[in-house]
């Protein structure tokens, strides 16, 4: 560490050469054997500072180039992560939760899409079992199956006027034996 008072010298081209490397405060502190809070405080200088941004940007300018490299050589996580970092590209997330406490909360016309969805769904396994296709249960599945062993809701009334006599097997067009 330089003493309290003298002003160490630090050479322009090889702070500019760290920066573009991105190293920290700390270790650009170290490099030139001074204190961080030095290195702090010239940064508000304007010629050093000017040098540690134009570092800073040669370096991300760098990585950027050796991510379009990747890109070009057919590496597809990178391509994915470009998308997102420079386009603004994002995944889609859908969480499709339905949480049933009864069958007879359900209107006719939402029991009717259940019902269509889940008569999709078991050709969609059938035709997978068929043909050898290893799949898992569909949540769609999974949340008929645990709504079935609910009580059904003696409070609730059909809004439309329809039955409100809830679900039985018979009428997705299958009863059990």
């Amino acid at each position: 560490m330089a003493l309290r008072g003298s002003r160490v010298e630090i050479d322009l081209a090889e702070l500019e050469k760290l920066s573009s490397l991105q190293c920290t405060d700390e270790e650009i502190a170290a490099w030139f054997g001074v204190s961080t809070r030095t290195i702090e405080r010239r940064r508000l200088e304007p010629d050093f500072g000017e040098v540690m941004q134009r570092g800073k940007a040669k370096g991300r300018i760098s990585v950027r180039r050796m991510q379009m490299k990747l890109l070009e050589q057919g590496n597809a996580t990178m391509g994915v992560w470009l998308g997102k970092a420079l386009l603004g590209q994002r995944e889609e997330v859908i969480n499709d939760i339905r949480k049933i406490r009864s069958w007879s909360d359900l209107r006719l016309d939402e029991l009717q899409a259940l019902q269509s969805e889940l008569r999709t769904t078991r050709e969609t396994l059938a035709a997978d079992i068929k043909s050898g296709t290893d799949s898992e249960t569909p949540e769609l599945i999974l949340d008929i199956q645990a709504a079935r062993s609910m009580p059904p809701n003696e409070n609730a009334s059909a809004a439309d006027g329809s039955s409100d006599r809830g679900y039985s097997p018979e009428d997705d067009g299958r009863a059990e034996a």
